[in-house]
């Protein structure tokens, strides 16, 4: 199948499945997610994308009744059900529940589940990227993987209007994070992170290519870091679970990175292997 979704235990086509209006995900975007990609049957990293999800229910206080030996079966049957042979996206949310709309928690009802997996291209390790940087208007609760992304939608949007790939948002002049990605640099050497605060989200690609740096012998440091830095990094490199490591070559329209090759390809190589090593290529 070329998609395949589920929705508290009934399983069908996207087109098919349906959701209640007085979901609270409908009116609130009352509920957590999370996503990774799908390659030769298998989802990558599942286990600490569904330590992510159970982590985001605890702290937007979400009940979720489902084990996660249940989760995990729920979600291995939807890939078993789809196009072995295509790259897809293995998508799953929890909302608070379904009742009338009021802003306070209802009482006495469980969390929906909604999952599905539908065709998605991986952005190739040659593709650089081009993209624009906004101030960061979002929330302060930017480390759970929540349904409200409307600043990032805005953010995807002006990046499109002016043919680019992604955001960087900064808050001041502190970089937090993209629309939909985490924002690293290469300097002298060392491969930066922001710290995993309640300015971004703490993002399996990002966590995975901190371990490899260090299984490379690259420094790793785990620091707030500025615009101006950013601009003068020697590489600048935007992670998600569907790009796993694209080089980021203008910000702005003004040329950026492209002195620490070696570094960048060195990751790159590292990410491929243990990607295709997981899903058995």
């Amino acid at each position: 199948m070329n998609n395949i979704a589920y929705y508290n235990g009934k399983t069908g086509s996207m087109e098919e499945i349906t959701i209640p209006l007085n979901d609270r995900a409908v009116y609130f975007g009352d509920g957590v997610y999370d996503a990774t990609s799908v390659k030769n049957g298998v989802a990558f990293a599942l286990e600490e994308h569904m330590d992510r999800f159970y982590n985001s229910c605890r702290l937007l206080e979400i009940d979720f009744h489902i084990k996660r030996d249940e989760l995990e079966e729920i979600l291995k049957g939807l890939v078993a059900k789809y196009d072995k042979d295509k790259t897809g996206m293995l998508y799953w949310q929890a909302s608070r529940g379904t009742a009338p709309r009021s802003h306070a928690y209802p009482e006495g009802v469980k969390p929906n589940l909604l999952a599905f997996v539908n065709e998605f291209k991986m952005t190739p390790f040659d593709v650089d990227y081009d993209v624009i940087s906004m101030e960061d208007k979002r929330f302060f609760y930017c480390n759970i993987k929540t349904l409200n992304l409307i600043p990032s939608v805005f953010g995807a949007q002006r990046a499109k209007e002016r043919g680019c790939d992604e955001i960087i948002f900064h808050r001041g002049s502190r970089v937090t994070e993209g629309a939909h990605s985490n924002v690293l640099i290469i300097n002298n050497g060392a491969l930066v992170s922001p710290p995993a605060d309640e300015l971004i989200l703490p993002g399996i690609t990002r966590k995975h290519l901190m371990e490899l740096s260090s299984e490379l012998d690259i420094p790793v440091e785990i620091r707030p870091f500025s615009m101006v830095e950013l601009m003068n990094a020697d590489e600048v490199i935007i992670c998600s679970s569907g790009t796993l490591c694209a080089r980021v070559k203008t910000v702005d329209s003004i040329p950026v990175g492209g002195k620490d090759e070696k570094t960048l390809r060195a990751l790159q190589g590292a990410y491929g292997e243990k990607f295709r090593k997981y899903v058995g290529l």
